[in-house]
């Protein structure tokens, strides 16, 4: 099966040499990352307009020059803890087939380039953990990037916020 962020299986090797460019950012104590050729803009964190009867993760709405756009607190989205927000806490404003959607997390942190060579693919955690979302993890020096297909994770059917591609 074709990975949608690089083309590459999701076991790359050094033999494949595409490389991918990711925004990397923090939920907690973890390290994310997702292509860079998602993210629209990055804003800071604003009120929003809550929606009745959605999903705890979707904060609300804001309106983005015109657009309305569903925040997603990714904190909530993967059980990560109670969210606080501060400074540092960031909306990823994500443009994914043509669907603006924003995201919220604790802090970005930059933007790297990762070789074929440094994915590795998903561990094998049977049913404890749906790896449906991870492309894999990054390696970096001594830095563990947990690479999220944000396509996937945004098209699935809990979230239903972007349409998913015919097969």
């Amino acid at each position: 099966m074709e990975d949608t962020l690089t083309g590459a299986r999701p076991h790359a090797t050094a033999a494949n040499d595409r490389r991918l460019e990711v925004v990397t950012f923090t939920l907690g104590k973890e390290e994310y990352a997702i292509d860079i050729q998602r993210v629209q803009e990055l804003r800071g964190y604003d009120a929003v307009t809550r929606i009745a009867n959605a999903p705890e993760y979707i904060k609300g709405v804001v309106n983005l020059r015109g657009i309305i756009v569903p925040i997603i607190d990714m904190r909530i989205r993967f059980n990560l803890g109670t969210p606080t927000y501060d400074q540092f806490t960031v909306v990823i404003v994500l443009n994914i087939r043509g669907r603006v959607v924003g995201m919220v997390v604790d802090s970005v942190s930059d933007v790297i380039t990762l070789d074929a060579d440094q994915i590795k693919p998903p561990p094998e955690m049977g049913a404890a953990l749906d790896t449906d979302y991870l492309i894999g993890l990054g390696t970096l020096d001594d830095r563990m990037l947990i690479l999220v297909d944000i396509d996937k994770l945004m098209s699935s059917d809990d979230m239903g916020l972007v349409e998913k591609v015919a097969a």
